[in-house]
């Protein structure tokens, strides 16, 4: 290759170096082809946990910083007669071809082929899915979604709607954050966490968004699981710790906090974590509701609540809509939606709750009136608001 091609590749190249510091915990690796007439020389570039880089090349492993890459791939490029480069992260592919005619570039993202997506039919109608058969197979593997021959299993398509569906309720909550560098999300009772790496996977590989993800769990069996589902799927975006959310204290700014069928009053401790965090947002799917049946007590619904499913229903109304009138109080615009139908489960109100002001006076008077109404002392504020 000339000096001039030379010289573009090098330049290029110190932008790459650049984008692997930037993107560290996305990088995957650069695989490269050295050329000379028909004979090919690959070499192959892969980071290890403390960011550096290594090359494997003609029989030998080389260990070198990033702002070296530039000076090591051009210089042995000028023994060839022309060299090919694939730069891999997640969600990006860029392609390089230099030879003596010139330098060129290529960016495309790092997804299959949609024509091979397997047809899926829907309990809740055919639908277009956001997390595709075709472009997200590692992912819905790990979790469990499609066969190792890439197929939907028949037991999985109403797993596979609900996870869909999530991100699809989701999509307001990340436009709201769309000038955000980095969306942290921070998720409460975690469990196995797939949610969260079904929304990973769509910000960082759909969206191009870099994002983190923290996950906790009072579990140290599905912490762990978690733990090896991200390493399975090179998501280095995650860290999951078992903790007690109650007394958890994040070490960056959290943007996002989900609860999803957190019990009882542990949904109450997300919701407090979240606020107390100053979250733009939460998100939570509460499961069952105890604490307010046993206290709740209004002469007008006597005549109704004598009979114990209706004072059980009436239950877990109040206690969402005390959630939700409390959210309002200190500045958060709340809408509640059905995140799945009522007939796969009567636990099925999703909480979305966005930062728009620091306070709703009004709200927060119409939240002292009711609890003194209905003569209840929400957990949200006794014990983890400490109000």
């Amino acid at each position: 290759m000339n000096k001039q091609n030379i010289a573009k590749l090098k330049m290029f190249l110190m932008g790459l170096e650049q984008r692997i510091k930037d993107n560290a915990l996305y990088f995957q690796k650069i695989v490269i082809k050295y050329k000379s007439g028909t004979k090919v020389f690959p070499a192959a570039v892969t980071m290890d946990a403390t960011s550096n880089l290594s090359m494997n090349y003609n029989g030998k492993i080389e260990e070198f910083l990033p702002e070296q890459l530039s000076q090591m791939i051009s210089a042995e490029a000028e023994k060839y007669d022309e060299i090919h480069i694939w730069y891999q992260e997640r969600g990006t592919k860029i392609i390089v071809d230099a030879d003596a005619k010139g330098v060129k570039i290529k960016y495309e993202d790092d997804i299959k082929d949609e024509s091979k997506a397997h047809n899926v039919t829907s309990h809740i109608g055919n639908r277009e899915y956001l997390i595709k058969v075709g472009q997200a197979d590692d992912l819905l593997k790990e979790i469990g979604i499609l066969t190792k021959e890439g197929k939907v299993k028949n037991d999985m398509i109403r797993k596979y709607n609900q996870i869909d569906h999530f991100v699809e309720l989701m999509q307001g909550i990340i436009d709201e954050l769309s000038d955000y560098d980095t969306i942290t999300v921070l998720d409460c009772g975690c469990g196995k966490s797939y949610l969260t790496f079904v929304l990973n996977f769509y910000l960082k590989n759909i969206l191009k968004k870099s994002c983190h993800f923290i996950g906790l769990d009072y579990s140290e069996t599905v912490i762990n699981a978690s733990k090896k589902m991200a390493k399975n799927l090179g998501y280095a975006n995650m860290e999951f710790h078992q903790t007690d959310i109650q007394h958890y204290v994040p070490d960056k700014p959290i943007d996002i906090v989900i609860s999803l069928h957190a019990c009882d009053t542990a949904t109450d401790m997300a919701l407090a974590l979240g606020i107390r965090v100053n979250a733009k947002a939460i998100i939570a799917v509460p499961c069952c509701h105890r604490e307010l049946l046993s206290q709740y007590d209004y002469e007008p619904f006597k005549p109704i609540i004598k009979h114990g499913v209706l004072k059980a229903r009436m239950a877990d109304i109040l206690t969402d809509g005390l959630r939700a009138l409390k959210l309002e109080s200190l500045g958060y615009k709340v809408s509640m939606v059905e995140y799945i139908s009522p007939v796969e489960t009567p636990k099925n109100l999703m909480i979305r709750a966005v930062k728009t002001q620091t306070e709703n006076k009004r709200a927060a008077e119409e939240y002292k009136q009711l609890v003194k109404m209905l003569n209840v002392n929400p957990a949200l504020e006794r014990e983890y608001l400490g109000s």
